[in-house]
């Protein structure tokens, strides 16, 4: 027997759709939604409808209102949003604990697993990194090294790796920047990855996974020290 359709299952098919166009990039962070009149001509729903779904999204951390402002972008999905909410409780040795268990498992996959493109795309960060050092550029040395890091985790073909990464990659930035800047001037070429890059290639896992963990594990002993003064 087919149901009406109720109330409920309304709004929850408008979250649904909205969450689709802002992780889709139909709407970016940042970006006010259109007004409500044609929300509610594009959705076919009443204003009550919208407006209890908008609530709904406010709630997950997607969206945010302002009066005056409208309904604007704050996170690309529920996962970003929740993810932004953590970190903010969180210390930095924490989200190393998160890095490690993901990019750990990440370079084991990928020595599997990369193609020839992937090395390619690898070897260019290396390259960024070492160009971005060279010239004391540290936003440019964060953003390569970042993307050296994404590119190892593409490399592992995994999607739901993939995903789980890429809504980390606003708070690596943070991390990154923090530490970098915590104890000038930082040895730049310490973060090349030439190792684990070499590893990838030779498609050793063990080799790579063990690389991922010392680095980490130097990283920890940093921040200890540097927090411990």
């Amino acid at each position: 027997m087919i149901r009406k359709t109720n109330r409920k299952s309304l709004v929850e098919q408008v979250v649904e759709q909205i969450e689709q166009l802002i992780e889709q990039r139909h709407w970016t962070v940042g970006e006010k939604l259109p007004p409500e009149m044609e929300l509610m001509e594009e959705f076919d729903v009443s204003r009550n409808t919208l407006r209890e779904a908008i609530r709904a999204l406010v709630h997950a951390g997607l969206l945010e209102t302002k009066q005056g402002s409208g309904t604007i972008v704050r996170s690309t999905s529920a996962l970003d949003a929740a993810l932004k909410r953590h970190v903010k409780k969180s210390t930095m040795l924490e989200t190393l604990e998160v890095r490690l268990a993901l990019e750990k498992q990440a370079a084991q996959m990928a020595s599997e697993r990369r193609t020839e493109t992937d090395l390619k795309q690898l070897e260019a960060c290396i390259r960024s990194c070492k160009d971005a050092s060279a010239n004391n550029e540290l936003d440019q040395f964060i953003s390569s090294d970042i993307q050296f890091h994404k590119t190892v985790v593409q490399a592992s073909s995994n999607q739901l790796l993939i995903d789980l990464y890429e809504h980390m990659t606003e708070i690596l930035y943070s991390f990154v920047h923090d530490f970098m800047t915590m104890e000038p001037p930082f040895q730049f070429e310490q973060e090349f990855h030439l190792e684990l890059f070499e590893a990838i290639q030779k498609q050793d896992k063990e080799s790579a996974a063990a690389h991922v963990e010392n680095d980490m594990e130097v990283l920890k002993e940093n921040i200890i020290k540097i927090m411990e003064e």
